[in-house]
């Protein structure tokens, strides 16, 4: 699938209607409490698919990778099970998938994430996900997350801060880095979305490096990233994004 304009993520199934009126091309679920992938509880995730039907695709943030690993864990593909269960009959299942790999630096990273790739449904898009602020996460760098996207089939890379508390992608690793990391990613053929905590003025700039997708939650949000989605903030960036 080709992506492009501009994603929005959401936490329930009011800011996802919120997010579809304001223009979103795209709707992301996830639980901002739980983290830069924090995971969404599958009758939550049910009821967004049923708010969005056929309006946008929508993808799903699957947590980090080591939760995976951890001892009496809920598995990715038994949640995803449990979700695809109980979506109601109009609704689409997901468009595409992210899993993080923070804390996943001095372990068998590749080996782990393609067994979780190949026990998930055939035919549902893979995203990798590269922090830029990879060394606090405790992360595998950008470019060797890159190398290993195309050999696991994964069609698109999500460049993501993982500390929300932190200065935004820009401030944190600055726009020659950022560019460095997209024109590698787009080199091996995959589609580039940027997020992490982008404002809506600084869109344009994040477009100008050619970007596919801009990622936005607390832009669009009454009082930052745990807030609500605001219809006429996700209409402002979704203007600036070409979508309105």
């Amino acid at each position: 699938m080709k992506w492009r304009g501009l994603l929005v993520s959401v936490r329930d199934a009011s800011e996802a209607a919120s997010a579809l009126a304001g223009g979103a091309a795209i709707i992301d679920i996830k639980e901002p409490l739980r983290g830069s992938l924090g995971r969404a509880d599958p009758e939550v995730i049910a009821a967004i698919a049923a708010t969005v039907q056929a309006q946008a695709p929508w993808t799903l943030a699957c947590g980090e990778l080591h939760e995976e690993m951890h001892a009496g864990g809920i598995s990715i593909a038994r949640h995803l099970a449990e979700t695809l269960a109980i979506l109601p009959a109009l609704a689409r299942p997901p468009a595409a998938v992210k899993i993080g790999l923070a804390g996943m630096a001095n372990r068998d990273w590749q080996e782990a994430l393609n067994g979780v790739w190949n026990s998930l449904p055939i035919g549902l898009c893979r995203v990798a996900v590269a922090y830029s602020d990879w060394q606090c996460a405790l992360a595998p760098p950008p470019l060797a997350i890159i190398q290993a996207a195309v050999q696991a089939g994964c069609v698109t890379l999500l460049i993501d801060t993982f500390d929300k508390s932190a200065a935004g992608i820009l401030q944190g690793v600055g726009p020659d880095q950022l560019s460095k990391w997209m024109k590698a990613a787009r080199a091996v053929g995959l589609q580039v979305a940027v997020a992490g905590r982008i404002t809506i003025d600084e869109i344009p700039q994040i477009y100008g490096l050619h970007a596919d997708v801009v990622a936005l939650r607390s832009a669009v949000c009454s009082n930052g990233r745990t807030g609500r989605v605001q219809k006429d903030l996700v209409q402002r960036a979704s203007t600036l994004c070409g979508m309105a």
